[in-house]
C-alpha cells in the first residue's frame, strides 16, 4: 500500500449561503490539492462534514471527487459509523470502482467493548471489497481502540492501517513496536506527524492540507530540514483550527485563499468575527 504513504488531505465539502453543496468549489480545492503535492484523497471523512450529508449528498460528493481527480492520486473513501449493519448495507450498495481503500471511524455514542469492536471491524473487513483502514478519535468517539486491539486487528487481510488520532504517542509506539511491517500507521493529528514517522509511522491524514498542501509535501517527502521547518509552520495555524470544531477554522481559511465560503452546516456555525481576523492574519504571515 505504497501509494497510501504521505499525506492524504480529508478533504472539506464546501457549501453555499443556503448549505448546498458547491461543487465548483470543491473541483477548486481537489486541483489546489493535487498541485499543491498530497499523495492521495480521503473523500468524506469527519472534515466533510459528512453527519449532516443525505445518503443522496454523499453519493453525488464522492462521484464529484472521482471525476474531478480523474484518476490522479488514489482515492480513501470514508465509510464507518456506530451501527454495523448499517455499514455492511452501505458496502453492498456502493460501487467501489475508482476507490482504492476505506476509512472507517470507531463505534461512537455507544461505547462498545474492545471484543464489539475487534467483531465490528473484522465483519466490515470481511465484507469490504477494498482495503479497510482504521480510524481511532476518542475525542469523537468517546472510545479508545486500544494498541492490543489494533495490533489484533493488523492480523487481518484485508485491513491496512490505522489513523491514529489518539493523541497518545504511547499508544502510538505500542502498536509500531509490533505491527506487520506492511500496516499503515497513520497520524491523525497534524502535529503529530513527524513524532509518528519517528517510530515507523506512514505519513499523515491532515486537515491543514486542504489549504497548505505544499507544505505537507515538504513535511512527508522534504529533507529532514525541509520537513521539520514545514512541521514548525503549523504551530500558529493548528489550535486556530479546531477553537470552534472542525472543519469551522480551515473551511474560514480556505474561504480566505479564495478556494471556497466557509459556510459549515448546523449545528456548527461560521467562524466567529474573532476567529476569522486570526485566522486572517496569520494567513497574510503566510503569504
Amino acid at each position: 500500500m505504497n501509494q497510501l504513504k504521505g499525506t492524504g488531505v480529508a478533504l472539506v465539502t464546501p457549501f453555499h449561503d443556503d448549505y448546498s453543496i458547491d461543487f465548483d468549489g470543491l473541483k477548486r480545492l481537489i486541483d489546489h490539492v493535487i498541485d499543491g503535492g498530497v499523495d492521495y484523497l480521503v473523500v468524506l471523512g469527519t472534515t466533510g462534514e459528512t453527519v449532516t450529508l443525505s445518503p443522496s449528498e454523499k453519493k453525488q460528493v464522492l462521484n464529484a471527487c472521482l471525476e474531478y481527480n480523474a484518476e490522479r492520486v488514489p482515492v480513501v473513501y470514508g465509510m464507518g459509523g456506530n451501527n454495523t449493519m448499517s455499514v455492511l448495507s452501505d458496502i453492498s450498495a456502493t460501487d467501489f470502482t475508482g476507490i482504492t481503500a476505506i476509512l472507517s471511524v470507531s463505534p461512537y455514542y455507544n461505547k462498545p467493548t474492545q471484543a464489539g469492536i475487534i467483531a465490528h471491524y473484522k465483519a466490515i473487513a470481511d465484507a469490504c471489497p477494498v482495503p479497510v483502514i482504521l480510524y481511532n478519535i476518542p475525542g469523537r468517539t468517546m472510545s479508545n481502540i486500544t494498541a492490543e486491539t489494533t495490533l489484533s486487528l493488523a492480523e487481518h487481510s484485508n485491513i491496512i492501517g490505522m489513523k491514529e488520532a489518539s493523541g497518545n504517542l504511547e499508544q502510538c509506539m505500542q502498536i509500531a513496536a509490533k505491527m506487520p511491517k506492511d500496516f499503515l500507521l497513520v497520524s491523525g493529528d497534524d502535529l503529530m506527524t513527524k513524532a509518528l514517522y519517528s517510530i515507523g509511522g506512514s505519513g499523515i491524514i491532515s486537515v491543514m492540507a486542504n489549504a497548505l498542501p505544499a507544505t505537507f509535501k515538504a513535511m512527508c517527502h522534504g529533507s529532514e530540514e525541509e520537513s521539520l521547518k514545514a512541521a514548525f509552520s503549523l504551530l500558529p495555524l493548528n489550535n486556530l483550527m479546531y477553537e470552534e470544531s472542525n472543519p469551522v477554522g480551515i473551511k474560514n481559511l480556505l474561504c480566505h485563499m479564495g478556494i471556497c465560503d466557509d459556510q459549515v452546516r448546523l449545528p456548527m456555525l461560521r467562524a466567529s468575527l474573532g476567529l476569522n481576523q486570526r485566522i486572517k492574519a496569520e494567513f497574510q504571515k503566510l503569504k
